[in-house]
Order: structure tokens, then C-alpha cells, then sequence
């Protein structure tokens, strides 16, 4: 009885996380980008999205909503500033 009431409620916090994630909380990266940043360990990609540079807040943010795409044989990630919500970018220098 214990693990069934535990399993409806950790089933409930699950559902509801997933009924309030959007589609733009999906990261769309080119074929190329999607490559390269599967080539990144998973801390590195931690520390790179919650260290981006925002002109605005004039602080370091995390990128959110963020598309990936290859400049020049590195990775680029586009998004929005985690408080302001204006544009951020980061460039992963892949070579």
C-alpha cells in the first residue's frame, strides 16, 4: 500500500513537470550542431549554458530556448537571457 501511494505521487509530480515543460524548452540544432554537442560531457554542457555573457542584465545568465548551428567549425548556441529575456548567444570553440 506504501509503495502504491508513492508511486501515484512521484507519477503526479512527473506528469505535472511534464504538462508545464513547452516546446520551446527543446533545444533545435542543426544536423551538424546536434553532432558536435553530442561530443560535449554532459558537466561542460551545464557550465556552458549557465555561463553566458547578457548584455542587458550586464552579468553572466543561462541561455534558454536555445538553437544550435555551426559557424566556422564551432558550435554556436542562440537563446534568450534566463531573467531579461533578451537575446544571448555562446560560442564552443570545437577546434
Amino acid at each position: 500500500m506504501f509503495l502504491q501511494s508513492v508511486w501515484k505521487r512521484d507519477s503526479a509530480i512527473l506528469t505535472a513537470k511534464l504538462i508545464s515543460m513547452n516546446i520551446e524548452s527543446i533545444p533545435k540544432f542543426t544536423g551538424p550542431a546536434a553532432k558536435l554537442w553530442a561530443t560535449v560531457p554532459p558537466d561542460t554542457k551545464k557550465l556552458l549554458l549557465s555561463n553566458v555573457w547578457c548584455g542587458k542584465c550586464r552579468h553572466e545568465v543561462t541561455i534558454t530556448n536555445f538553437t544550435g548551428a555551426v559557424k566556422g567549425g564551432d558550435l554556436l548556441l542562440a537563446g534568450l537571457c534566463s531573467e531579461c529575456r533578451g537575446d544571448v548567444a555562446r560560442v564552443v570553440e570545437m577546434g
